[in-house]
């Protein structure tokens, strides 16, 4: 139980919630949602006493154990693996290592015997003889081979450290787990074991996210930082922007007699109810709570880009074909003998087990790397654009106004014209001078996406498009690919996003390429393509 009193943070005039009271009770997943900068990973740190409110109280229940993500990807580089998943587990992991000490003396005493006793003791009141074992198979689900186990931390990369400090936090079944952006690096079938245990995780669980699978998974109650407030619903995020949806649209219809509003929003409800119930989640924890309310739910204050894509003109019937492309990077063979040919109406979801594989696929396409061998082929009606994973060479000149950065990509120079576009993308008014140099990475890719939108290209390639985007420009991204004409061909961690836009997917890996016309979970799903992809990565380094 966390119960949370007057809370108020404010950065000099700015103020991020003010007189906050919200009840976290036992057994609920909370997931916290609000706009970049409203407070969602400040909130976070003050829950967790990293960081200190400017007043109001927050009550623990006494006894309980707190367990967060962390977010230092070197503070462990000299321990082992497996030591730093224990380490989660501050308790034990410290009465193992005094245990160890006494054991360890060269003069051991009636005294150390008497101290080792109580620390045997409650060793194994804590379950200790199993926290090596249990901290093996979390490493295991969470994709860290056995053979990593025993190494040093320094000794494995940066998506490997994540899963690792991810498996510190789930560690010995803490009371309260608070998790920020516990998705981030992680590859779909490792986010899919992640909901699956938090749907059986017994306990308290806040989290932020930015993946709306995940949210909508494992989430039963929605905490909305927004108006200057923390306010807390019933139910996952869907229900929480469908709702906020709604009465955005009941608030512009100011003629509707409140008793009209009020049955149309219990409809929805009941509606939204009875398809949640037919959800995966629709067992004990898998599954939102009996009842939703609608604990009058306001408009949300979010403003969301305007993203429409467009294609000056229409593709002809050769759009692109690849033979036996293959390519390795220092050694490591990525991909080999990729090999398809792109239809009209394909939207195409990119696979891989590793980001260098897909990165290394696109940076091919457009020009920047030379495949090993192989060729591949666009149509000539083929206009392309692409949006990279970095993004830092596009910023890395001379700092200059956006509305020159963007104009420099543009044939029509007229400023009202550029205007449009940043402002489609939430920069407007004197925000289109604002320098080049100081955006953020979330700015960054809303301007490469004005820059694309601009280009009105035919085949759009992706990678990883919604990295550092807040929820509302991924959600105007989503519905803007899932109605463009042309062609898509994109990678992404975002489970939603993946399953709503591709109707093909294709996985490129070491052992060669899978190419199927299905949605993402019909993909995920197939026990033959599940075969055939273990046989693929089967021995290799990924």
């Amino acid at each position: 139980m966390i119960k949370v009193e007057n809370l108020s943070l404010q950065f000099g005039k700015r103020i991020l919630f003010d007189e906050a009271n919200v009840f976290f009770a036992p057994g609920n997943c909370y997931g916290v949602i609000g706009a970049n900068g409203a407070g969602k990973s400040t909130f976070l740190k003050i829950l967790s006493g990293v960081k200190d409110a400017n007043k109001g109280n927050i009550h623990f229940e006494p006894g309980k154990r707190m367990a967060v993500l962390k977010q230092d990807h070197f503070a462990y580089d000299e321990f082992r693996v497996i030591d730093t998943v224990m380490m989660g587990h501050e308790k034990l992991w410290s009465i193992m290592q005094e245990k160890d000490a006494v054991y360890a003396k060269s003069d051991f005493s009636e005294a150390d015997g008497v101290r080792a006793s109580e620390l045997e003791a409650e060793f194994a009141e804590m379950d200790g003889w199993n926290a090596e074992p249990n901290a093996a198979a979390l490493l295991s689900g969470i994709g860290i081979t056995e053979s990593d186990h025993f190494k040093l931390l320094k000794e494995l990369n940066g998506n490997q450290k994540v899963r690792i400090l991810l498996a510190q936090a789930l560690f010995g079944d803490p009371d309260i787990l608070i998790l920020d952006e516990p998705t981030n690096d992680l590859d779909i079938e490792t986010v899919t074991w992640l909901e699956d245990f938090l749907m059986d995780f017994k306990n308290t669980v806040i989290v932020v996210s930015h993946d709306r699978h995940f949210l909508d998974a494992v989430c039963t109650h929605t905490v909305d930082i927004d108006f200057g407030k923390i306010n807390m619903y019933t139910g996952n995020y869907s229900f929480w922007y469908e709702s906020s949806q709604l009465a955005l649209q009941q608030k512009l219809s100011a003629n509707k007699k409140t008793e009209e509003k009020r049955r149309e929003m219990q409809a929805f409800i009941d509606r939204f109810s009875a398809n949640a119930s037919k959800s995966r989640q629709a067992t004990s924890r898998r599954k939102m709570l009996d009842k939703l309310n609608m604990e009058e739910i306001r408009p949300s204050s979010r403003k969301y880009p305007g993203i429409i894509l467009t294609q000056s003109r229409e593709a002809g019937d050769q759009i692109f074909s690849a033979s036996k492309l293959t390519y390795s990077q220092g050694g490591n063979l990525l991909f080999n003998d990729v090999e398809f040919t792109i239809n009209k109406g394909d939207k195409i979801a990119v696979l891989s087990k590793g980001g260098l594989a897909t990165t290394a696929f696109y940076r091919v396409l457009n020009g920047f790397l030379k495949p090993d061998r192989g060729s591949f082929e666009f149509g000539q009606t083929i206009t392309r654009a692409y949006l990279p994973v970095d993004n830092e060479a596009f910023f890395s000149d001379e700092p200059m106004a956006l509305i020159d950065w963007l104009r420099q990509y543009s044939e029509n120079k007229d400023e009202q014209y550029i205007r449009g576009f940043l402002g489609k993308m939430l920069f407007s008014g004197e925000e289109v001078f604002k320098m080049s140099n100081v955006l953020s990475g979330g700015e960054k890719v809303r301007c490469m996406i004005s820059r694309m939108m601009m280009a009105q290209a035919n085949v759009l390639m992706l990678d990883e498009p919604t990295n550092h985007l807040d929820l509302e420009s991924i959600t105007a991204f989503n519905n803007a690919l899932i109605n463009f004409p042309g062609t898509v061909i994109f990678t992404s961690h975002d489970h939603h996003f993946t399953q709503t836009v591709a109707n093909r997917i294709i996985e490129i890996t070491p052992g060669g390429m899978i190419d199927r016309l299905k949605t993402l979970d019909e993909y995920l799903t197939d026990p033959v393509i599940r075969q055939v992809r273990e046989e693929m990565y089967q021995g290799v380094l990924v």
